[in-house]
């Protein structure tokens, strides 16, 4: 059986959650990888047979998607020329992780594409939502990447389809202690603005990890340095607390890790609204933004907050068996 496994490679949260998925689904099948986009920082261990440009975002630097760039670089006649040029035809399943050209390629065949995604949590029903509905934002989520069936990751399982979390390997076997400094990770704030309001609070070590800056830099009591995968996770064990953006890898990770969280979302970004709502449902603290008025919030989160309990068993196997129970016709699994 052959299985198309497509990722979007906007961002690190994908990338990570296919370090485990991928190894699982290669001894179930015979297994092509796709990714699309190009603003990742992770290195795969595995092969990747289709790398496309596909239709992502590229992040700003006051706290938000920098929409501009975003438009200048989405190169629609690439977009579709890719859709048209993937064969999906060849694949028995094709499992999409909000990856828009395997999935517009299926739907322009009328073949079926699975999602497993986060993305395919977030508008479900009883699932907390922010106190105002950006309507294009959710257009875009519904209709980005299309799909036949849905199984989503959440914070929370808030429904039948909806599982917690795939925690990668590599962070549930890391030793988890307490050095005191705080780890940050905020894409979407150039490394000036983080400096102003970070060094603020005098008494606490921050480490910083950049998208914006390629080399170390230390100003007083904050490190920065540019993202490396094994040193971010590291630094997060290693912590008091997390300050990131809420995005679903690195609060998940947080949260497992059984670390204090606090989270600003980010502007423009729908999805991250959706998934403060979530983490705030749960009593993880939500900041609008890097702004000196709620610098009052980010001294009682360092002195008072709590590490939110969750419980995020490894079920990555039971999940992908049950996708492909139920959308693999029995002649092709028994061959």
């Amino acid at each position: 059986m052959r299985v198309l496994y497509a990722i979007q490679g906007t961002g690190n949260g994908h990338l990570s959650r296919s370090m485990d998925i991928v190894p699982l689904l290669k001894n179930m099948a015979d297994v092509d990888v796709l990714v699309s986009g190009n603003q990742g920082d992770l290195k795969l261990p595995f092969p990747v047979k289709y790398k496309f440009h596909g239709m992502g975002f590229v992040f700003g630097k006051k706290g938000g998607v920098d929409l501009w760039k975003s438009f200048y670089r989405s190169d629609i006649r690439k977009f579709l020329k890719e859709i048209n040029e993937l064969d999906v035809d060849q694949y028995d399943l094709v499992i999409s992780d909000f990856e828009p050209v395997s999935s517009w390629a299926c739907h322009g065949k009328n073949k079926p594409c699975i999602g497993l995604s986060h993305q395919a949590a977030v508008l479900a029903d009883n699932v907390p939502l922010p106190d105002s509905t950006d309507l294009m934002g959710k257009m875009i989520l519904k209709q980005y990447a299309p799909v036949t069936a849905q199984y989503g990751f959440h914070f929370k399982s808030f429904g039948d389809n909806i599982y917690t979390p795939v925690i990668r390997q590599q962070v549930r076997e890391l030793e988890v202690t307490d050095n005191g400094h705080y780890t940050v990770y905020l894409p979407a704030y150039d490394d000036e603005r983080l400096i102003k309001h970070l060094s603020n609070f005098k008494d606490i070590t921050w480490e910083v990890f950049s998208k914006h800056n390629k080399k170390l830099l230390r100003h007083k009591n904050i490190t920065i340095q540019p993202v490396s995968n094994n040193k971010f996770i590291k630094s997060m064990a290693s912590s008091s607390g997390v300050l990131c953006g809420a995005g679903f890898e690195t609060p998940s990770e947080v949260l497992f890790m059984k670390k204090k969280l606090l989270v600003i979302p980010m502007k423009t970004q729908y999805e991250q609204q959706l998934n403060a709502a979530a983490l705030k449902s749960m009593g993880v603290p939500v900041i609008k933004s890097l702004k000196s008025k709620h610098e009052k919030t980010i001294r009682n989160w360092l002195d008072n907050g709590e590490v939110i309990p969750v419980d995020y068993p490894d079920i990555t196997q039971q999940i992908l068996d049950r996708v492909f129970e139920e959308n693999v016709p029995q002649a092709i699994t028994s061959v």
